[in-house]
């Protein structure tokens, strides 16, 4: 009897199965392959797994290499993208800096960066790598030399985690002990003996189990209250991709319904979606579309495509054959196999001709390995491949048991480890573990409004503060404390260097979780050098989640819908016996603080005041001065400041006035004469002699704005073609000068540094632009207008 892919949830065709029986076998013998309901869902029996041996037998069952051949190609192409992009070799020379004091992060405090020009040879290595699992070219050499130097540049910044790289990290490891160079591989050029031979059953098992992983345990931690409720990521609802919901839904439906409710709902049931013939075209629509959105929602880089490729492993193993079968004649040289004879692999377990212990044909045939797909071979075909290549029947070896017993703790461990973090404890903060590996994507966002690092001199006294981020290019560490504790102590380590003797360092960091309250995530009383911490152990200086106030996000939504455009609106909370000490910028002209539950005191230190405030009160602060404001209640203290840029304000109606004194210019109804300071706006708006030679600041600077603006429409309304030839070049220069300076990197190791101008010269080349490269106008418009932070 045909088997089918089982212990990935494979799934077989069961019509196309009946109508291919009919096709090419006797009455007689469909009979005798009539399949219990267990075996038609999941591709296996129960006498398969009543014991080891059979279940070894399952897993080990002979399979078409043909998707995981596919696959591997695809993968390795991804990853090599990858490593000019995310990875970061277009941009090594400003992540690790030679004999630059830096702060880094790595999750085990002895590893080190190599020297630069090394770094370099390290991502050449990854690189060569996954350019060779893509070839299928000295594979398993290929497979080491991308996870080893994959997994050390992770593990040497935990700054940069994130589930697709972690992901990245697992497959590449899966693939290592795979047979995946035995479909379309240049190693099966060379070795005849392995092109197109089977591959065992467990292969694709531990594929689609961790892709099923990936989504199933994404969607249970969407289960979170904030993203059932909306909060996690709402603002993502007023991106122009939900514009089409917009049509028929409010925005604050599209966020709940569509980005929340959808998302919840697509993550849980992709899975299981993807296995069943009748519902995976239905799962490639909608998980397709998602990923689509997902690679412009998100700065991803090539998770979106990578997951695209997964979907592909849930298939029938033959797809391949059939899809490429359909090409002409003529480039058959070139492309994948399309011929239905498999070869016969060691790696595999065949029973008997006729036998039924392993619920598998003698050769396995090129649906074997299907996983229920529409379109996958029929037991008729099975018995021709038979015929063609039989395979004599094996008995159980060690490595089958191996195989079988990797299968089984992989996937174990696996499921594990997102609920893991009642071990790793001191890595829990608000969210539990270190962002990365829990499959809890997107789940909690973040905003930071006010982070202030102290420093105390362990001998003077003196006190005195440092810039947020110095000596660092991260900015993770404010929300993990194991991170918060090397910063620290990297900063006790550098400080010496500018004569402040035995540190202490103190760090304030304010944050809001899923749009609730702006509140303290560290006990700001604590000297981080000195204070303890333990990966197993809770994290005494953590400051607790208000997440008894979470109920005023409802009310929070009512004050800002009252608010107008121009004001704007700070929601914190403090605990008992601390306070907030803050300086109000002068652009922010009318300033208040409003109490909303709790009884604080607002002292204002120039003035040397104090007024005492309960819920309902308010008091206004005064502009480019300090202020403290004190929690004297028994419980947390919630306030809010609402502040209006006045700056901003007064500039905007400047540029109101002039928009309009430059549409009576073009449109001849200005009738009176501008004075000299006016004149630059009777130039074009792409003229920028007229912003040089403007006099009035404000008049420079809206011409300035006039420009960008026109420019970000124009680039907007680009056409298709314009905006691929945009994304192309700006993707080539960013790999041309990952590329040379890895060249520049490798010569220096292997002949020594050039002449210091040389050097330079060649810098200096491989740091060459497109031609009238410009900062993107978006973030300049961004940054123009940006409200000042409290």
């Amino acid at each position: 009897m045909e088997g089918r892919d089982a212990t990935a949830g494979a799934f077989v065709g069961t019509e196309r199965e009946r109508k291919t029986a009919k096709k090419g076998a006797a009455p007689k013998e469909v009979k005798a392959q009539t399949k219990s309901r267990m075996e038609t869902l999941f591709g296996f029996k129960k006498e398969d797994l009543s014991s080891w041996d059979n279940l070894v037998a399952l897993l080990n069952r002979p399979t078409d290499p043909a998707s995981l051949g596919i696959f591997r190609c695809l993968f390795g192409l991804l990853m090599a993208i990858d490593v000019t992009q995310e990875r970061g070799l277009s941009h090594l020379d400003y992540k690790y800096l030679d004999g630059a004091p830096v702060c880094r992060f790595p999750l085990f405090n002895f590893l080190e960066p190599l020297p630069l020009d090394w770094m370099y040879l390290v991502y050449l290595v990854m690189f060569l790598g996954a350019l060779g699992i893509m070839l299928g070219c000295f594979y398993r050499l290929s497979c080491l030399m991308f996870i080893s130097t994959y997994w050390y540049v992770f593990f040497l910044d935990k700054t940069a985690w994130n589930n697709h790289s972690y992901l990245y990290g697992l497959i590449g490891f899966q693939l290592a002990i795979m047979d995946g160079n035995r479909y379309w591989s240049v190693d099966g050029l060379r070795k005849p003996s392995i092109r197109n031979a089977h591959v065992p059953l467990w292969n694709y098992t531990v594929l689609r189990t961790q892709i099923f992983i990936v989504y199933f345990i994404a969607g249970v931690k969407k289960l979170d209250a904030d993203w059932v409720e909306g909060y996690s990521m709402s603002y993502l609802a007023h991106h122009w991709l939900f514009d089409p919901f917009k049509v028929i839904l409010p925005v604050e439906l599209v966020s709940l319904l569509v980005v929340h409710g959808g998302g919840l709902i697509l993550d849980l049931t992709a899975g299981y979606l993807l296995f069943f013939d009748a519902t995976r075209p239905y799962a490639f629509f909608f998980v397709s579309y998602f990923h689509c959105m997902n690679s412009q929602l998100f700065s991803i880089g090539m998770f979106a495509y990578t997951m695209l490729s997964t979907s592909l492993l849930f298939c029938y193993a033959d797809w391949p054959r059939r899809f490429f079968a359909r090409f002409p004649s003529f480039l058959s040289s070139i492309l994948p196999l399309t011929s239905a004879e498999v070869q016969p692999s060691t790696s595999c377990v065949y029973p008997e001709v006729g036998g039924s212990s392993s619920g598998g044909s003698s050769s396995g045939g090129s649906s074997s390995g299907g996983s229920g797909s529409s379109g996958g071979s029929g037991s008729s075909s099975g018995e021709r491949q038979a015929t063609q290549n039989p395979a004599k029947a094996s008995k159980l070896r060690f490595k089958h048991k191996l195989g079988a017993v990797f299968t089984i703790l992989y996937i174990a461990e696996q499921f594990f480890m997102p609920y893991s973090h009642f071990i790793t404890k001191g890595y829990n903060n608000w969210t539990n573990g270190l962002y990365g590996y829990s499959w809890d994507m997107m789940v909690h966002s973040r905003s930071h409004q006010h982070v202030k690092i102290t420093y105390k001199d362990g001998k003077t006294g003196e006190i005195g503060y440092l810039n947020p981020g110095v000596f660092t290019h991260s900015r993770r560490w404010k929300d993990h404390g194991d991170m918060l504790k090397q910063y620290a102590t990297c900063l006790s380590g550098l400080l010496p260097r500018y004569n402040i003797a035995d540190p202490e360092i103190y760090f304030d960091i304010w944050v809001s979780i899923n749009e609730r309250f702006q509140q303290r995530i560290f006990d700001p009383r604590v000297d981080i050098v000195k204070a303890d911490w333990s990966p197993f152990k809770p994290n005494p200086w953590l400051m607790p989640l208000l997440v008894d106030l979470s109920p005023w996000r409802t009310k929070f939504q009512e004050i800002e819908g009252s608010l107008d455009n121009q004001t704007e609106i700070v929601f914190i909370a403090d605990f008992p016996g601390l306070h907030l000490e803050n300086f109000v910028s002068e652009d922010l002209g009318n300033t208040s603080v409003h109490v909303l539950q709790g009884q604080v005191n607002v002292e204002m230190v120039d003035e040397k005041k104090n007024h005492t405030l309960q819920p309902g009160d308010q008091i206004k602060v005064p502009a480019g001065a300090y202020h403290k404001v004190f929690t004297v209640s028994e419980g947390p203290s919630c306030y809010m400041y609402v502040y209006v840029n006045t700056t901003e304000a007064a500039l905007l109606q400047n540029f109101t006035k002039l928009q309009e004194i430059q549409e009576r210019i073009r449109n001849g109804t200005e009738t009176e004469p501008l004075p000299p300071e006016l004149q630059p706006l009777m130039a074009a708006d792409d003229d920028q002699e007229a912003e040089v030679n403007a006099t009035d600041p404000v008049v420079q600077l809206f011409l300035k704005r006039q420009r960008r603006l026109k420019e970000v429409k124009k680039r907007r309304e680009a056409g298709m073609l314009e905006r691929l030839d945009r994304f192309a070049v700006k993707k080539y220069y960013t790999i041309r000068r990952g590329f040379l300076m890895t060249a520049i990197a490798i010569r220096n190791l292997v002949l020594g540094l050039p002449p210091m101008e040389q050097l330079r010269r060649e810098v200096a080349f491989a740091n060459m632009k497109e031609p009238e490269a410009e900062a993107d106008p978006d973030e300049t418009i961004k940054n123009e207008m940006a409200h000042a932070e409290l």
